[in-house]
């Protein structure tokens, strides 16, 4: 049923909580299916009866399960209450795809035994050893818990901020520094700034969902820039410029999300002609920078953030749950975008920020983004591979960040192909999601760290023949 591994940092109660809750999340156990006795579950999977007791337990006490005297452990049904009726309830159907629902999903689901489609990488390809000294440290240290952190965030870690960008042949005062609750809270913060309900707005198609989510609520027109494998479609982005006025493009150029395509230098040279011809600012969300084993320009060191205001964040090479972003810009900008932060939620977390910082000055940090450069380019050329064996189209082959970009003719919408996977336990990401106007595509996003899974490729290659029978 599981695929349990004691190797791993996860206790093994936590293993098997976890992915039976994504069995029935993904209803791969139906509401009402019975689980298989202590017993039986230890000996299948070679575990002591003690461990399976203490998981079945946690999921009882969670809702998952419902326990039956004499009787053993069932997934629980709607409405179901202790010992209720094993029967009555009927199994809810899927719900009709939606991108807007597909990205509460990714949270929800996000215990499903198979995730090629989620945004983030395996808890073991993490620097979760850095962060449990940081907070050890910490902690040690008596650190204030009365009052608030600083409004600009902790400075020994904007010291660090400035003192990367530098390397990255971007000069920043810490004071142009702010720190965020993840990039989300820092692009929330600049489209504020920038932008008032009806203003057209550039953003990448496809493009990060959850931006293209926000700048819709916050009013914005948006209007897609088609990416290349190089960036931009550049005659298609002056054709659109001569068309709208925009206030601000939302962009990614490095290692972008879903496509992980690089925008060239020359691209990136263009961009800043058109921006300064055109008055329009330029926004760069930069999270996958430490991804990048290759040090190049972006739009901020070429422009000096004169023009770009760049966001940055830790979240994805250290931990998701640290929620540590920031945002680099003009001194005049930074200082409009402290008052925004400071009315919306005060201050973020300096203990955050502090077990943030202590990772980042941890002697092996360096090491630590070497060593995952290296696992992230071996899964994309194996992964690659794969997919190209299966006959999928791959939009681009970068070695480098966390995804590959693919279709296959005989796959033509991936959101019906997503649906039929969350009811194998599979969460994959559609490309649907990801684009400006959403529209059936074959299109989806593979996480290069999740799709080691057989399972999966058993998964696609049995629905790529399913697709060849009814094209004859």
């Amino acid at each position: 049923m599981l695929t349990l591994s004691p190797d791993l940092q996860t206790p093994l109660v936590s293993q098997i909580v976890d992915g039976l809750r994504g069995l029935i999340v993904g209803q791969v156990l139906k509401p009402g299916s019975k689980l298989p006795s202590i017993r039986a579950f230890a000996v299948a999977h070679g575990v002591s009866v003690f461990t399976v007791v203490e998981a079945y337990d946690r999921l009882v006490a969670q809702g998952w399960l419902v326990s039956r005297a004499h009787a053993g452990f069932f997934v629980k049904r709607r409405g179901d209450e202790g010992s209720a009726l094993a029967g009555g309830a009927r199994e809810r159907p899927l719900p009709r795809f939606d991108a807007r629902w597909y990205l509460k999903q990714i949270f929800e689901n996000r215990n499903l035994p198979m995730k090629p489609g989620c945004g983030w990488l395996p808890h073991d390809w993490l620097f979760g050893d850095a962060v449990r000294r940081s907070m050890r440290q910490l902690s040690s240290d008596g650190p204030e818990l009365d009052g608030y952190g600083l409004p600009h965030g902790h400075m020994a870690l904007r010291m660090v901020v400035a003192e990367s960008l530098a390397e990255q042949h971007l000069a920043v005062d810490p004071d142009q520094v702010l720190l965020t609750q993840g990039s989300s809270q820092a692009l929330d913060l600049v489209a504020r700034l920038l932008l008032k309900p009806g203003d057209v707005v550039l953003v990448d198609d496809p493009g990060y969902p959850n931006l293209l989510f926000m700048l819709r609520f916050a009013g914005a027109h948006l209007v897609g820039v088609p990416r290349t494998a190089t960036g931009y479609d550049l005659p298609a982005l002056e054709a659109l410029l001569a068309q709208h006025k925009p206030k601000a493009f939302f962009t990614q150029p490095r290692l972008q999300s879903p496509t992980c395509s690089m925008a060239s230098v020359a691209h990136l040279h263009r961009l800043l002609q058109l921006a300064e011809q055109h008055g329009f600012a330029l926004v760069e969300n930069d999270i996958y920078v430490d991804m990048d084993s290759s040090v190049r320009p972006s739009l901020a060191s070429l422009d000096q953030l004169s023009r770009v205001i760049y966001v940055g964040s830790f979240s994805k090479t250290i931990s998701p749950n640290l929620r540590t972003g920031y945002v680099a810009a003009r001194r005049d900008v930074l200082d409009e975008l402290l008052q925004l932060k400071m009315v919306s939620g005060l201050t973020s977390s300096d203990i955050t920020e502090r077990i943030t910082f202590g990772v980042v000055t941890d002697g092996r940090w360096r090491k630590h983004l070497k060593s995952l450069r290296e696992r992230l380019a071996e899964a994309h050329r194996s992964v690659g591979r794969r997919l190209q064996v299966l006959g999928f189209e791959l939009f681009h082959e970068p070695e480098a960040g966390m995804y590959l970009w693919a279709r296959h003719p005989d796959l033509p919408d991936s959101a019906e192909l997503s649906k039929e996977a969350t009811g194998e336990g599979i969460m994959l990401g559609p490309g649907q999601l990801f684009l400006v106007d959403p529209r059936p595509t074959g299109w989806l996003r593979f996480n290069v760290a999740f799709s080691q899974d057989e399972r999966l490729w058993r998964f696609l290659e049995q629905r790529i023949q399913l697709g060849q029978q009814a094209a004859q």
